[in-house]
């Protein structure tokens, strides 16, 4: 957001934001953008003023937890059991997906967003566990034919599969022996 922006600009932007957390947690990404304009007491257009799609609202929504996830992967990049640095941190990835609701699917690619560069989220998660994996590479402990996005897309997958469980944080804890050597 701009700083350029009026302050009563500003401070919808911040209400909107603050209002799409809840909803998003609440009710997935299928939040009513409807809903979140009426609880934060501003116009339908204004929501779609400050996010044009429901992609930027989610991307936006879930800023703050992609900037942990990548800041984790930097943490774990030190560890000296390369396998065990990647699996914690999909791991982590994997327990932000079924706990915060929205983040999966901001995670995933779709028409609007088609490829992956498009997907500022993505790539922002592919580039923090790109380290890791090269290292579990090199290290034998992951196939080289592997990618990150390849990784991504199987989390995202039991976060999805597991979304509308009664109790989605207990199902992916079946998942947690990834089917690889070790």
């Amino acid at each position: 957001m701009p700083e350029r922006q009026r302050a009563d600009a500003r401070r919808n932007h911040a209400r909107i934001l603050a209002v799409a957390e809840q909803e998003v947690a609440a009710h997935g990404a299928n939040a009513s953008l409807e809903q979140i304009a009426r609880v934060a007491g501003v116009g339908s257009a204004t929501v779609r003023r400050h996010f044009p799609t429901r992609r930027a609202l989610l991307e936006a929504v879930s800023h703050r937890r992609i900037d942990a996830l990548c800041e984790r992967a930097r943490e774990l990049a030190g560890k000296d059991d390369s396998r065990a640095a990647l699996l914690e941190w999909l791991g982590d990835l994997l327990a932000y997906c079924v706990t915060a609701r929205g983040l999966a699917n901001v995670l995933t690619y779709d028409a609007e967003t088609e490829a992956a560069h498009q997907n500022a989220c993505s790539v922002r998660i592919v580039e923090a566990g790109d380290p890791l994996l090269r290292r579990a590479v090199e290290d034998g402990a992951v196939s080289g034919e592997v990618t990150v996005a390849d990784l991504v897309t199987l989390v995202v997958g039991i976060a999805l599969a597991t979304e509308h469980h009664p109790d989605p944080r207990g199902r992916p804890s079946a998942c947690s022996r990834w089917p690889w050597p070790g």
